[in-house]
C-alpha cells in the first residue's frame, strides 16, 4: 500500500510542518507561555503583599493550589512516551495489561489534574472574589489567577502538538502517514 493510499484526510500536511525549526519554534514558545504563566500569579501574589492593595483580600496558597494541579498536569502530560500510547505490546512486568492501556491512564490523569486546575482557578475566583463582590484593582488578583492557569493549559497543547510534529504523530491533515521530511529533503518513514 503507497503512502497516499494511507491517508484518511484529503488535505495533505503541509510540507513547513515537517521541519525540526516549528518543533523548536512550538517548544519554546510553550515554554513562553509556561514562564508568562507563572509571571503572572508571581505578580499577582506580590501585588497583594504590597501597599497598593488597598483589600483586604490577598493571595494565599489557595491561590496557588490550581496553579500547582495544573503545572503537575502538564508534567505529567509532557513526559507521556508519545509512542506508548498507540503501542499494543505487552509490559515487561509479567502481567498480561498492555503498555499503551497504562499509558492512556497516566495520560487521563495528567488532563483531569491539568482540568481541576483550571476548574479549582475558576472556582477560586468565583468564591474569593466575585461572590463577595471584591472591586477592580483586588479582582485582578483573580483575574491574573485564570489568565495563569489558562497560559499553563495552553502551553500544554502547544507543547504536546510541537512534540508530536516531528515524533510521527498523528495530525489532523495526515493520519495514518508517518513520516516527516528533514531539511535537506531526506524523507523518515515511521512503522
Amino acid at each position: 500500500m503507497s503512502l497516499p493510499e494511507e491517508r484518511l484526510w484529503r488535505f495533505r500536511k503541509p510540507e513547513w510542518l515537517n521541519s525540526i525549526w516549528v518543533r523548536n519554534a512550538g517548544v519554546y514558545t510553550a515554554g513562553g507561555l509556561f514562564s508568562l504563566a507563572f509571571y503572572t500569579l508571581l505578580d499577582s501574589a506580590v501585588w497583594s503583599k504590597s501597599s497598593r492593595n488597598g483589600s483586604t483580600i490577598h493571595v494565599g496558597f489557595v491561590d496557588w493550589l490550581p496553579f500547582i494541579f495544573s503545572a503537575l498536569g502538564m508534567l505529567v502530560i509532557s513526559n507521556i512516551e508519545k509512542s506508548r500510547l498507540s503501542s499494543e505490546s505487552f509490559s515487561y512486568t509479567g502481567y498480561s495489561s498492555s503498555v499503551a492501556w497504562k499509558a492512556r491512564v497516566i495520560l487521563f490523569l495528567g488532563f483531569a489534574s491539568l482540568a481541576g486546575g483550571m476548574a479549582g482557578g475558576v472556582t477560586v475566583f468565583v468564591l474569593k472574589y466575585v461572590v463577595p463582590g471584591v472591586q477592580w484593582p483586588a479582582l485582578g488578583m483573580g483575574v491574573e489567577n485564570l489568565v495563569s492557569n489558562f497560559l499553563v493549559g495552553l502551553s500544554t497543547v502547544v507543547l504536546w502538538a510541537a512534540v508530536r510534529i516531528l515524533s510521527g504523530g498523528i495530525t489532523p491533515f495526515d493520519l495514518g502517514a508517518y513520516y516527516f521530511k528533514t531539511p535537506t529533503g531526506k524523507l523518515y518513514t515511521f512503522e
